[in-house]
C-alpha cells in the first residue's frame, strides 16, 4: 500500500471463505453417496432377478447335507440296507407250499383227523407224504393245537410256511437231513386249520418284500 493508507480504530475486515464452494463441496458429497446407494440397489436387484442371491441357501442347504454324510449317517444308512438285503434274503428264500412235502400226523384219539387235514392241505398246494398217527414220543402227548417239526434248516423256510396254516402251533427241530420234509403232529386242542383266507394273508404277508424300518437320508 505504500504506506499511504493507514488502518485506524479497533475494526478490520475478517477474511472469509465464499459460500458457495462450501455448497459445492457438499452437493458433491451428496451426489457421490445417492450414485453409490443407487447403484448397490441396482445390483441387489440384478442378483434376485437373476438368481444369484440363491447362492447362500443353496450353501447352506449343502452344508446340511454334508452334516448328513458325516460316520453316523453313513453307519445309519448301512444298517438300514443291511435289514433291507436280509429281509429281502429271508423272503426270497422261503419255499413255495408245492416244495414242501407235510407229514400229517395224529396225536389224539380222536380218529381220521389226519386224513381230513391232509387233504385240506393238499388243497391249499402242499405235498402230502406220510399219514396216520404219531409216533409214541408224542402220541396222546401234545396238548396244543400241534406241533410243526422238521429240520434245524427248515426253522426259516418251510416251517414258517406251514405254521401259516395252522396258528398257535408250537415249532420244534429235529436232527434229520431233509429241510423240505416236516411233520405236522396233531394235538389235543385242534378244532381245525386256519381258515384258507387268513391263511392266504399270512403266507402272503410273510413272502412279500417288507419295507425297510427308518427311512433312508434324503439325497442332495
Amino acid at each position: 500500500m505504500g504506506g499511504q493508507y493507514r488502518i485506524t480504530g479497533d475494526k478490520y475486515p475478517r477474511m472469509r471463505r465464499p459460500r458457495g464452494r462450501r455448497r459445492l463441496v457438499f452437493l458433491v458429497v451428496a451426489s457421490v453417496t445417492a450414485l453409490g446407494l443407487v447403484g448397490w440397489g441396482t445390483l441387489q436387484l440384478i442378483d434376485v432377478f437373476t438368481g444369484k442371491g440363491d447362492k447362500a441357501t443353496a450353501a447352506g442347504t449343502k452344508g446340511d447335507c454334508t452334516s448328513r454324510t458325516g460316520p453316523s449317517a453313513k453307519a445309519t444308512t448301512a444298517s438300514a440296507t443291511s435289514a433291507t438285503s436280509a429281509t429281502s434274503t429271508a423272503a426270497g428264500t422261503l419255499p413255495r407250499p408245492g416244495q414242501i412235502t407235510v407229514n400229517v400226523l395224529n396225536a389224539t384219539p380222536r380218529s381220521g383227523l389226519a386224513k381230513q387235514t391232509a387233504d385240506e392241505l393238499k388243497k391249499r398246494g402242499f405235498r402230502i407224504g406220510d399219514v396216520g398217527n404219531a409216533t409214541a414220543t408224542y402220541d396222546k402227548k401234545v396238548n396244543g393245537a400241534g406241533i410243526l417239526l422238521g429240520a434245524k434248516g427248515a426253522a426259516r423256510a418251510a416251517l414258517p410256511v406251514l405254521g401259516t396254516q395252522l396258528s398257535g402251533a408250537e415249532v420244534k427241530t429235529d436232527g434229520r437231513a431233509q429241510a423240505d420234509r416236516v411233520d405236522l403232529i396233531i394235538g389235543t386242542a385242534f378244532k381245525s386249520l386256519t381258515k384258507k383266507e387268513d391263511a392266504d394273508k399270512a403266507l402272503a404277508a410273510l413272502s412279500g418284500p417288507r419295507p425297510a424300518a427308518s427311512a433312508s437320508p434324503k439325497s442332495c
